[in-house]
Parts: C-alpha cells; sequence; structure tokens
C-alpha cells in the first residue's frame, strides 16, 4: 500500500498552478536519456543504484526568479558585495501580505551562525565569506506519523552554480513551511551573475521511515563471498536488477 505525502500551500498560491512539487522522475537529466545500454556496450545506464538516485522522492523548484550577482565590487564601497533580488516583487508582497511564505527582501543568513570566516566551514569558503541566500519556499510537508523527510541537492543532477544545504525535518509533525539556504559555487565561479529562473530544481525531497539502528561489524565467509563475487562480476547490472532490487513507485 503507497504511502502519501501531502504538499500544502496558502489557496491563492496554489490557485496559481505554477511549479507545483513533482516527482524527482521528472527531472531525470537529458544526457542519461541519450545513453544506449545494451549488450556489449553497458552504461550507467543500466546500474540500477545510479538510476534510483534520480527517481526516489519528489522535486521543490525555485519559486520565483532570482536575479544574483554574487562576490561583485560593489561601487560604493569598492568592496566585494553579494546583491539580489526576486522576480514578482508586486505579486510576492501581495502574497506575502497574506500570509504565504514567499520572497521579497533580503533573506540572509549570516556566516556567523556556520563560524564565521575563521572557523573553516568549507560552505563559508566555497560561498567567498560573503550571506547565504536564503530561499523562501511556499509549501509545507506533511507525512504519515513516524515519518520524516531528508532534503538534498537532486541527487547525480546538481546545478552548477549553487547548491541547498542538506537536511531531515520530522514532517509529521512539523506543520510550517521549510526554507533553503543556498551556497554559490564559488569553486566554479568566483564571480557570478545570473538569473536562476522560476521552476529550477531547488532540492530533492525523499521521505522515510523513522527507526532506531544499532550497528554491528562483523566477519564474513571467505568462501562464500568468492562465490558471489565472481557472479556479480559477470554481470553486476543484471544480477542485482535481478535477484536483488524491489521496484519503488513515486507518483
Amino acid at each position: 500500500m503507497s504511502k502519501k505525502i501531502e504538499f500544502l500551500a496558502h489557496p491563492d498560491y496554489v490557485q496559481l498552478k505554477e511549479d507545483y512539487p513533482e516527482p524527482i522522475k521528472i527531472n531525470v537529466p537529458e544526457w542519461f536519456k541519450k545513453l544506449n545500454h545494451e549488450l556489449g556496450n553497458f552504461t550507467i545506464k543500466g546500474c540500477i543504484p545510479f538510476l534510483e538516485t534520480l527517481t526516489t522522492g519528489y522535486l521543490l523548484k525555485f519559486p520565483q526568479d532570482m536575479f544574483l550577482n554574487h562576490n561583485a565590487t560593489n561601487p560604493e564601497t569598492k568592496i566585494k558585495d553579494t546583491f539580489h533580488r526576486w522576480g514578482l516583487k508586486e505579486e510576492s508582497d501581495y502574497l506575502r501580505a497574506n500570509g504565504i511564505n514567499l520572497n521579497s527582501g533580503p533573506d540572509l543568513h549570516t556566516i556567523d551562525q556556520l563560524g564565521g570566516k575563521e572557523g573553516g566551514c568549507p560552505f563559508v569558503e566555497q560561498n567567498k565569506k560573503l550571506p547565504f541566500y536564503k530561499v523562501l519556499n511556499p509549501w509545507y510537508i506533511k507525512t504519515p506519523p513516524g515519518y520524516s523527510c531528508l532534503f538534498v541537492p537532486p541527487l547525480n543532477n546538481p546545478d552548477d552554480r549553487f547548491f541547498p544545504l542538506a537536511g531531515i525535518v520530522q514532517t509529521d509533525t512539523f506543520t510550517h513551511e521549510i526554507n533553503f539556504p543556498i551556497v554559490i559555487n564559488g569553486d566554479k565561479y568566483p564571480e557570478l551573475k545570473t538569473v536562476i529562473k522560476k521552476g529550477t530544481p531547488l532540492v530533492q525531497v525523499i521521505p522515510f521511515k523513522r527507526e532506531d539502528w544499532k550497528m554491528e561489524v562483523k566477519t564474513w565467509s571467505s568462501q562464500e563471498r568468492r562465490g558471489k563475487f565472481h557472479l556479480y562480476l559477470r554481470n553486476f547490472f543484471r544480477t542485482y536488477r535481478d535477484r536483488h532490487w524491489s521496484k519503488t513507485s513515486w507518483k
């Protein structure tokens, strides 16, 4: 029996019928779709563990255009700074005035929350030691009792300009919108002037059941392991798919 995850927003926002959350499988990258996987030409397209990262869970998107000028020189102060504004400002002001969680002002997290310039946090360094942008999300999420959600950048399909910080929320009891700080990829873009368009993939949402676990470290039988290893070497793709995998539906 399928579990149900609900994405809820203010009626006025739902009426817009734009950029609803969707199963992440709609976001499979084009380069992956074009791969040819067949006998004699095995590719990652036949690797079920990789495929499942692209199809597991749901997708939240940027709710508005974000006009970004990151680590650029401020003409007034002559120092590196960060500038951004959000599209659809008039609409956003109206929606926020009616209690809808959308972006209209400069929502930022200071780097002091991650130890500051000398704290050693790699996210601070990657973000060029500038404040982190926070994307306000109009949806809150409801899962069955005992289920949480893992929020991560789209797995194996990242945007090369930014990534959201990952987090876990107990969405069965937390009945509020979840906002997402993002880190600009300063390793690739020391300065970045861009528009992150409305509808751009933001986070992958993976619901899971909360359970207590206890780890053990044990030895395995070398004879049993050796036989299984040779079997996998012959055709890992097919062996895993046919003997160990159970397909999961995400709708």
